[in-house]
């Protein structure tokens, strides 16, 4: 198997050289040349695999470069219980009749960013050493929440890397900005922007593509690779999670080998749908794949018109990580879905850079339809949503699962599709106590995170992962704010380049 460039076709790299290069030399992403099939009789035995062997399963479609033993040395090490707080790694529970939480966030942050950002380390320290990479690996990392501190997490100490997040200011929770603050290591680096994600995002796309600054890190024996999703070894871990639900599910006999499902995925920077969109492609049953955003609506707006326009507001609302307006990772959708025309591509996305908004062809338009339904919630029916769903299941969610929710519910009320269906949840509750707490009490508190956390268990009867309880007390390290027109500079300054 090998990756070409969504902006030029006639890359050809090993997924070794795709994942220590992150982005491809004129800033496309790297895609698969061809999606591996998974048959019936595969899934069902998956199945009966736990998650590591799972997940060594469809990696062996994707990395035919790594041998079975690099490919377990990743897995095992990555998803165990040292790292995640269930052995199942990826729970699913039964929310109500025919539909299911996919829980993704037992992991050391209690983000759904874990499940690949535990295992990219383990990528691309085996991927140097097999293209016999001498340099130091500096990571840089654009953050609307949640990447961040599962990077800084999975990449502290990490032997020839160094990793440096940035994050928009007023754009993350508070638990959020604490988990990245008070980040150990002595790899690591932490910066806040004067601006929202995409100031963010764009400024580290720029860096990664700016030769003079390439040539700066080579003559000092450095590279930049990325732990976003830009990064494949970022995306494919992904795919796991919905194969391993699907094989789930027949297992425990919720349904039979070969009946389809839905999934509804909160997203906004398209990477966690656009991998449900490869497990389906890949053979996994699935009916239709549900994009839910929050009122930075912009992936609703371009599934229902073919329009891609981010010259709109942007809103910081109650589930930050989706607050987006540039979705990366749509790219990689369109180059398959015109045929791997990268001249397609460089076209729209050249228009989305110069003039914030291109529109697809009818055909595409089509085929985007029919693989996907869209919708939004605002902040008001996000925080209705999670009361509803503690009233009425006993079950608690975060801000951005109630996204999910409340747009599925819309879906169903719409179209009658009694599907059953799968909802990832991306988050512990834990990590937006302000607005889960209001939700669930019917009014704002003024008590501090921490009394806020400890009110939430009280309610919820969920245990208080020892990941944010431990945040209390510990010192923060991290305090620097520049504005985005001085990201070059600083990690430039901070690398000593």
């Amino acid at each position: 198997m090998y990756y070409n460039s969504t902006r030029n076709s006639s890359v050809k790299v090993s997924s070794a050289e795709a994942i220590t290069q992150g982005i491809s030399a004129e800033g496309g992403l790297f895609v698969p040349e061809s999606i591996p099939s998974l048959t019936l009789d595969e899934i069902s035995k998956i199945g009966d695999m736990k998650y590591a062997d799972r997940a060594a399963y469809v990696f062996s479609k994707y990395l035919t470069d790594f041998t079975d033993a690099e490919i377990h040395y990743c897995t095992d090490n990555a998803y165990s219980t040292k790292n995640f707080e269930t052995e199942s790694i990826a729970e699913l529970a039964h929310l109500f009749d025919g539909t299911y939480m996919l829980e993704l966030w037992h992991g050391p942050t209690c983000a759904f960013k874990d499940m690949a950002l535990q295992i990219l380390p383990y990528f691309l320290t085996t991927s140097a050493k097999k293209i016999n990479l001498d340099k130091k690996i500096v990571i840089l990392v654009a953050t609307s929440g949640d990447t961040g501190k599962a990077a800084l997490e999975g990449f502290k100490d990490v032997e020839g890397t160094s990793i440096m997040v940035f994050y928009p200011e007023d754009g993350v929770s508070p638990m959020q900005k604490r988990q990245m603050k008070t980040q150990e290591g002595s790899n690591v680096g932490v910066c806040a922007i004067k601006g929202n994600f995409d100031d963010c995002q764009n400024g580290v796309k720029a860096i990664f593509t700016n030769d003079d600054v390439k040539s700066a890190l080579e003559a000092n024996g450095m590279m930049f690779s990325s732990a976003n999703s830009i990064n494949w070894g970022r995306l494919v871990p992904q795919v796991v999670y919905y194969v391993s639900a699907y094989a789930e599910l027949v297992k425990d006999g919720e349904i039979n080998l070969g009946d389809k499902i839905n999934i509804v995925v909160p997203t906004g920077n398209f990477g966690n749908i656009l991998a449900a969109y490869y497990a389906k492609h890949m053979g996994i049953p699935v009916n239709k794949l549900i994009c839910a955003s929050n009122i930075n609506n912009v992936l609703t707006d371009f599934i229902n018109t073919g329009v891609y326009d981010r010259n709109r507001s942007f809103y910081a609302t109650v589930s930050p990580s989706m607050d987006i307006l540039i979705s990366s990772n749509l790219e990689r959708l369109l180059y398959l879905m015109t045929g791997r025309d990268d001249a397609q591509i460089r076209e729209w996305f050249g228009k989305l850079a110069s003039e914030g908004k291109y529109e697809v062809t009818a055909d595409v338009k089509a085929k985007l339809q029919d693989e996907f339904a869209a919708g939004f919630c605002d902040d008001d029916h996000t925080k209705q949503t999670i009361h509803m769903i503690y009233e009425k299941y006993g079950y608690t969610c975060d801000t951005h699962t109630a996204v999910a929710v409340k747009v599925y519910n819309d879906y169903k009320a719409a179209t009658g599709d009694t599907t059953k269906t799968v909802i990832a949840s991306t988050a512990s509750p834990y990590k937006f106590s302000a607005a889960v707490l209001e939700a669930l009490e019917g009014a704002k508190s003024d008590i501090d995170e921490y009394a806020k956390v400890d009110k939430i268990s009280e309610l919820s009867k969920l245990d208080i992962p020892a990941a944010l309880a431990d945040l209390k007390n510990k010192p923060e390290r991290f305090s620097d704010v520049i504005d985005k027109s001085e990201q070059k500079e600083y990690v430039l300054s901070k690398l000593g380049v």
